[in-house]
């Protein structure tokens, strides 16, 4: 049995997770969930997660939750994968890691879901507008190849999963930088796999 172990479902964002600990490249075993109260509502992983949701990881008796949280500490439990500056230089990428979950999570779910923050509101709303969420991500992507400076970290991972996922359902704009920037991230061998073991249990799933 493996160290660590993956709560996921692969239509949720339990595949942002497996992505990067497949960028990790350590061992893990997976226990699929199905929603509702036969899967993530249940007592048996509500002891794990009360929220009832994925994903979520247990490493060595540690439980974490939220999806942000999960790619900071596999980057600092698996040190040797280089997901994470060096520490004392990682005022970047913490900034953008949760950037993504701060704002641009919220930003995307509120206008799938028809969501209008009111003008005179938006200071309210920890993602301020849409608008200025996307511009403020275009005028850092614009600035250099990744986030956190010119190698690949887990807070590209996870903004670029985000960005992804948002172009392909129409929710956001595929502005060039974007389209470019979320080409490369897919162009890696770690998302290649992470998205193919998805998918494939999608199928499965589907075929019961």
């Amino acid at each position: 049995m493996a160290d660590i172990v993956l709560y996921t479902n692969p239509m949720s964002r339990g595949r942002v997770a497996r992505w990067m600990l497949e960028e990790v490249g350590v061992p893990y075993d997976v226990v699929y969930l199905t929603y509702g109260e036969a899967g993530m509502g249940g007592a048996e992983y509500r002891a794990i997660n009360p929220m009832g949701k994925v994903p979520a990881i247990r490493h060595n008796g540690e439980t974490v939750t939220e999806t942000a949280a999960i790619c900071a500490y596999l980057a600092d439990a698996f040190p040797e994968a280089g997901l994470a500056p060096e520490p004392g230089h990682r005022g970047a990428f913490y900034r953008w890691l949760f950037f993504g979950a701060g704002c641009i999570d919220p930003a995307v779910i509120a206008k799938a879901l028809d969501f209008q923050v009111p003008p005179e509101r938006e200071a309210a709303a920890g993602f301020g507008s849409f608008q200025r969420t996307f511009d403020t991500l275009e005028a850092a992507l614009s600035a250099g190849p990744y986030l956190a400076g010119d190698k690949f970290t887990a807070a590209d991972l996870y903004v670029g999963a985000q960005l992804n996922w948002g172009m392909g359902f129409n929710i956001i704009e595929p502005r060039p930088v974007f389209k470019d920037y979320a080409g490369r991230l897919t162009a890696r061998d770690a998302y290649k796999r992470a998205s193919a073991l998805d998918d494939a249990a999608m199928k499965a799933s589907s075929a019961e």
